[in-house]
């Protein structure tokens, strides 16, 4: 059910993207004559009156498709609600719209978080330190057998406390122990184990074993004073949210050999939300909200094929009062596209490979 419940979480991100350009189109009046979920071949599709609505079987995205280069289409090319004939402002708003559209909905999933679960006013702190992710499957940990969702109750036969100073007693062990064992005490659901693990030093110095580490316990709630209180902590959460993610995107651009490990795909994705709503299904609520401010992000770029790369060439319109040549926008799209999709395919067979079943079928 946690994987089921991720991948509608993914679903639902792109549903919400391509209906941001579909309505910002609809509601200026412009002809839209396909909204699809996915590319490659359609698996299923709906005919309205103007409209073809589809679902495609490459789930790396999906596209609001407009009449304008369609030889079939029955629109006279003069046609003023035909996107490419209207002014620029218009045509950048529907394109903008999926990431606006992604934004706005990363701040209203905490505005149902705080209104169905309640806001947070304390931690209660239990013994251990929880292990929610599990970096690389090459990483010391994970060739330990340590999983995502395990919690660290002692470090060398020594029991940890609990809270942050359990954690930073656990990293403290670890980062004194380059190349060395260390023996972890795991609770794994209603088992105890006890899992050797060697620390590896990383470029810069520090000896790690590839996991992210959070204390262990449980969150206490209380029920809003007032939708203001609402509004105010939802807004302070998507920008806390939204500066972390930023920052992540500006260390990959700048240091991207040392974090371009941790460029997750569809199936990375869809493996750490089920992991987390494995563990709380209030977990969705953040994991929707942070892949939906990581889309607005990406889509952004001014990458070719990308919502970026087409207000890149409007801003060059702009600049230039006229349009860049058809052939040059085409060859730079359709060269975005194979490197997009080639690019989602990698990371899908890389992932796949990294998955647990996966491994376990060669060993």
């Amino acid at each position: 059910m946690s994987v089921l419940a991720a991948i509608a979480v993914l679903a639902l991100l792109i549903v919400v993207h391509e209906l941001g350009h579909f309505m910002a189109a609809r509601l200026q009046g412009i002809h839209v004559n396909r909204f699809s979920i996915g590319f490659g071949p359609i698996l299923w599709k709906y005919q309205g009156p103007e409209t073809e609505y589809a679902i495609r079987a490459i789930p790396l995205g999906g596209f609001v498709g407009f009449p304008d280069d369609d030889p079939d289409s029955t629109i006279p090319p003069t046609d003023p609600n035909l996107l490419k004939n209207r002014p620029v402002l218009d045509r950048a708003i529907v394109i903008s719209a999926g990431v606006i559209a992604n934004l706005v909905f990363a701040y209203f999933i905490f505005v149902g978080q705080f209104t169905t679960v309640g806001i947070p006013q304390g931690f209660n702190f239990e013994p251990g330190v929880v292990i929610p992710q599990v970096v690389t499957t090459d990483s010391p940990a994970a060739q330990a057998g340590i999983k995502a969702g395990d919690i660290v109750l002692g470090v060398n036969g020594q029991t940890l406390g609990s809270g942050e100073a359990a954690e930073k007693e656990l990293m403290q062990a670890i980062a004194n122990s380059p190349d060395q064992p260390i023996q972890l005490t795991i609770q794994r659901e209603n088992n105890t184990l006890t899992i050797p693990v060697t620390p590896r030093v990383d470029d810069n110095g520090v000896a790690r074993v590839g996991v992210v580490l959070n204390p262990n316990g449980t969150v206490d709630f209380r029920r809003p004073n007032s939708p203001v209180e609402v509004f105010t902590m939802a807004a302070r959460q998507f920008q806390d949210m939204f500066m972390r993610t930023a920052q992540g995107f500006y260390t990959l651009v700048t240091n991207f050999g040392a974090v371009a490990d941790q460029v997750a795909g569809p199936v990375k994705i869809v493996e750490q939300g089920a992991n987390l709503a494995a563990n709380d299904w209030v977990n969705l609520f953040p994991f929707t909200a942070i892949i939906s401010i990581n889309l607005a992000i990406i889509n952004i770029l001014p990458l070719p094929a990308l919502d970026g790369g087409q207000l890149a060439f409007l801003l060059a319109e702009a600049v230039r009062g006229k349009p860049l040549p058809s052939r040059l926008q085409e060859n730079v799209m359709q060269t975005g596209l194979v490197l997009l999709l080639g690019l989602g395919i990698f990371l899908i067979v890389r992932d796949t490979t990294q998955l647990n079943v996966f491994q376990n079928l060669f060993q």
